[in-house]
């Protein structure tokens, strides 16, 4: 989920990582079948879609094993999974702009699904390209310093030297973006400087944000939210709702 406030969306996946941890690994797992077979490569130094994937799955705490058992499924001629990526775009309460992108086997499960948690919480699913103008896509990398052992300026002169394109600090989270294309130098050069991140991913990041004022419509949002993410076809799911 990517939306304001970076902190609150850090705590709280920190907050659901045991009881979590398993769907997480299994989204991340199909994501990386997929990058294997369409890139044509284990290596992410030759598969830059892996090799963004693999970013995300340290990011996310995945183990090195299952890492490579992963990449070894993915390689395997026995391996017959065929996922395709679609996304879906609509609105939650209060026009809340929402995108949903899913790796599935069958649309046809997919798709209804979707429709019926955006109908169920007060929004609705649009036709595709109504929302992801208000989007750019980007390459954000988060760097948890909530024990204060980094310093500010340093660690965005090196993201900057790196070939960032920007920085911000938001509570205890540095945040980075960075041009999609440089995204995995950006990451590998971060982490030869001995940076680690609590998160690493191509986000659509929205270009305004809407509050919510009534607790129903705040309900409504965090519930279509938490159904859409434990779709189990759902691999990201990305909105301008401002949260505090």
């Amino acid at each position: 989920m990517s939306g304001h406030s970076k902190w609150h969306n850090i705590q709280k996946t920190k907050g659901a990582a045991d009881a979590k941890r398993s769907a997480i690994f299994t989204k991340i797992a199909k994501e990386m079948i997929v990058a294997v077979k369409q890139g044509g490569s284990g290596d992410p130094a030759n598969n830059s879609r892996l090799a963004t994937v693999v970013a995300k799955a340290k990011a996310a705490n995945m183990p090195n094993d299952n890492i490579k058992r992963t990449i070894e499924k993915g390689l395997g001629s026995g391996n017959t999974d065929s996922y395709e990526t679609v996304i879906y775009e609509g609105y939650g309460p209060c026009g809340v702009a929402v995108i949903v992108e899913a790796l599935t086997d069958n649309r046809q499960r997919t798709a209804p699904e979707v429709r019926h948690y955006f109908d169920k919480f007060g929004g609705n699913l649009g036709a595709q390209g109504c929302v992801s103008w208000s989007f750019d896509k980007k390459g954000v990398i988060d760097i948890d310093n909530e024990d204060e052992e980094l310093e500010e300026d340093t660690v965005m002169m090196d993201a900057l030297e790196v070939g960032a394109e920007d920085f911000e600090a938001d509570g205890p989270i540095f945040e980075i973006k960075t041009d999609p294309d440089s995204f995995n130098d950006v990451v590998a050069a971060l982490e030869a400087k001995g940076y680690s991140f609590v998160n690493a991913d191509i986000e659509m990041v929205p270009q305004n944000y809407v509050v919510l004022s009534s607790e129903e419509d705040v309900k409504n949002m965090e519930k279509l939210l938490s159904f859409l993410e434990d779709n189990e076809d759902v691999q990201n799911v990305w909105h301008n709702w401002q949260q505090d």
